[in-house]
């Protein structure tokens, strides 16, 4: 008894440093390793995201209990899904409001009967050594949500169209970016509201797999709004 005692008086700080940080990741902010690529190229395999967890609810921390709703989530925001159906902690972005009718035709999406815009990116618009080749092209919802995707035209999703089905109360339609190698809502189907942790913002540092393992230090601090090239 005498040991515990002293090795609590001796360690006491710090083990209310790892407390306060434990609750700050659950309801404040967290950063997420992303070990796959489905969301290239907006986000890179081995980039470290900052989370916003008050960008939707504040919740109780250590839970998932919610004790305000602050927001709900807006068309083109890139959010992390604890998701129930997929088993584990997922990053998409938001295509699919409550309501919505979404339809996919060769990778063409069509949200409430209008087609969404695109422009293919040629090499000089768009060019970033760490992303896997592919065609990119700018994605455009509502005129105000604006992305880059890619699209394996040698290996096409056997998900590439789907619909038209309408997003169901309380849920949402998530695609991932690398649309022809993302596991989604194509896969797991709508995800509920409850389920959004929160909304990826921008890159804390990254890792680069490929290179063993040396920071990426173009990509620190970067917003995943901002334009890539």
């Amino acid at each position: 008894m005498r040991f515990i005692v002293k090795t609590w008086k001796a360690n006491k700080g710090f083990v209310a440093f790892l407390f306060l940080m434990t609750v700050f990741r659950s309801a404040v902010a967290d950063w997420n390793v992303v070990p796959s690529g489905s969301m290239l190229p907006t986000i890179q395999v081995g980039d470290r995201i900052l989370v916003d967890k008050m960008a939707y609810d504040i919740r109780v921390p250590l839970t998932h209990f919610t004790l305000v709703r602050l927001h709900n989530p807006s068309r083109g925001d890139i959010v992390t899904i604890q998701s129930s159906a997929a088993h584990e902690l997922l990053v998409k972005r938001v295509i699919g409001l409550p309501g919505d009718s979404v339809e996919m035709r060769d990778n063409i999406l069509f949200i409430n009967g209008s087609q969404v815009n695109y422009r293919e990116l040629k090499g000089d618009e768009f060019s970033d050594s760490s992303a896997s080749r592919g065609e990119y092209y700018s994605e455009v919802i509502d005129g105000t949500s604006s992305h880059i995707i890619r699209l394996l035209p040698n290996a096409p999703s056997p998900r590439e169209s789907f619909g038209p089905v309408v997003v169901p109360p309380g849920k949402y339609l998530m695609l991932g970016d690398n649309r022809d190698n993302s596991a989604d809502s194509r896969y797991f189907g709508f995800f509920p509201r409850n389920e959004i942790m929160g909304k990826a913002e921008r890159v804390a540092y990254s890792l680069n797999p490929e290179h063993y393992y040396l920071p990426r230090y173009e990509r620190l601090g970067r917003s995943l709004d901002a334009p890539l090239g």
